[in-house]
């Protein structure tokens, strides 16, 4: 019989960091440009969609002609800002320099292409001029645009300003070349107690971007966006789905296998691929470590033989079909696994929203809660 390998916590820690780097370059990169007057409101606006540390950094090669270039930390988006420009001659600057990335990307991957482009207006600016109207129309010669309306108040009964919905009538009457539909998008990223105005349109604005990128950039934007966490974990569920039915395959030997460590590679993959989809910003060093421990402590070894004894303890005689049992167990610990890795993950996700480091403590016994309840539903979850 096979031994099946000893991992420590240091171990499974390594591990979780090769995976979760081989799973953040299967992600791409999804590259949006963002454009405006100075004062539209794109950092608010960026912040709120992708978070404060894309603004915060401005990493990769050097952008001229008033465009500057920022990245994820995880490099699973690329942004190219405007920085705030008038039109003319600074607009003519900005349109050479998106003109140069654009054309000497065309041959290159997808991941260092362009996907859509941002132009921002603010609604209390009520007018848009020609020349205006010209910048928008050259850079959809480039690249898709998506118009948006910025710092439109809405009330909390869902009223919208007149001013701005005549504004955007107005814009939608030039026909310009807009995507999609030849809309205008009109948010709010910033609640205002004061005016009583709340945070809307961020969804549309992000349902219109996922309209416009291609296909192979979608899976990055799915994790860079911290919009719509609904998103992400679909897209976690099928990743868990499918590291089941490879433990399920694993599972198709002797019973001894299915309570052995055989099954945390697979479970570890599945971790880290997860992570990559929530686009986590949290230090791979301080997850590396989390995983490491939870691993250790909650992982293959010890609740598979609880599955295997439990179900034994119900079989005509104590003897079961190795190939049965075995693949139902690793399938199930699995689920298990990567269901109650997925409910920390969305913690971390909203604590790193908010600025807050961390909580390993916190994280290991949401983990763990997670874990022993969905083991005692005694089947693979999918709910």
């Amino acid at each position: 019989m096979a031994k099946t390998p000893d991992f420590g916590a240091s171990d499974l820690g390594r591990l979780f960091t090769e995976r979760h780097a081989e799973a953040v370059r299967d992600l791409g990169r999804f590259n949006l440009a963002v454009f405006g007057k100075t004062g539209a409101g794109k950092s608010t606006l960026i912040n709120s969609v992708f978070g404060h540390e894309v603004a915060a950094t401005g990493t990769g090669p050097p952008i001229t002609a008033g465009l500057q270039y920022h990245e994820h930390p995880d490099g699973i988006l690329g942004l190219y800002d405007s920085q705030g420009f008038e039109t003319g001659h600074g607009g003519d600057a900005v349109l050479a320099g998106l003109e140069q990335i654009v054309t000497a990307s065309r041959s290159e991957p997808v991941e260092r292409q362009i996907h859509a482009a941002w132009y921002l207006v603010r609604w209390s600016d009520r007018r848009f001029e020609d020349a205006q109207a010209v910048f928008v129309q050259r850079v959809a010669q480039l690249v898709p645009v998506i118009f948006v309306m910025s710092q439109v108040p809405m009330t909390s009964d869902g009223r919208v300003h007149g001013d701005a919905l005549a504004f955007a009538q107005y814009i939608e009457s030039l026909n310009l070349p807009l995507s999609p539909q030849n809309s205008v998008v009109m948010t709010n990223a910033l609640p205002d107690e004061f005016l009583r105005t709340v945070v809307f349109g961020l969804d549309r604005l992000l349902d219109a971007t996922f309209a416009t990128a291609p296909e192979a950039s979608r899976r990055a934007l799915v994790a860079a966006q911290l919009v719509d966490k609904e998103r992400k974990r679909r897209a976690a569920k099928q990743i868990v789905k499918a590291a089941s039915a490879s433990a399920l395959t694993t599972g198709l030997t002797p019973i001894p296998f299915s309570d052995a460590a055989i099954l945390v590679p697979i479970q570890i993959a599945m971790i880290a691929r997860v992570t990559a989809a929530y686009g986590l910003t949290v230090p791979t060093s301080k997850l590396a470590a989390l995983v490491g421990s939870l691993m250790l402590s909650s992982g293959a070894t010890t609740a598979g033989r609880w599955i295997v004894s439990s179900a034994l303890r119900f079989a005509p005689g104590g003897q079961i079909p190795a190939a049965a049992i075995s693949g139902t167990v690793a399938a199930t610990l699995t689920s298990a696994v990567g269901r109650a890795w997925i409910e920390v993950c969305e913690r971390m996700l909203d604590r790193d929203a908010d600025g807050d480091s961390l909580d390993s403590n916190a994280m290991q016994e949401l983990f763990r809660a997670e874990f022993r309840q969905r083991i005692k539903l005694g089947k693979n979850v999918e709910s």
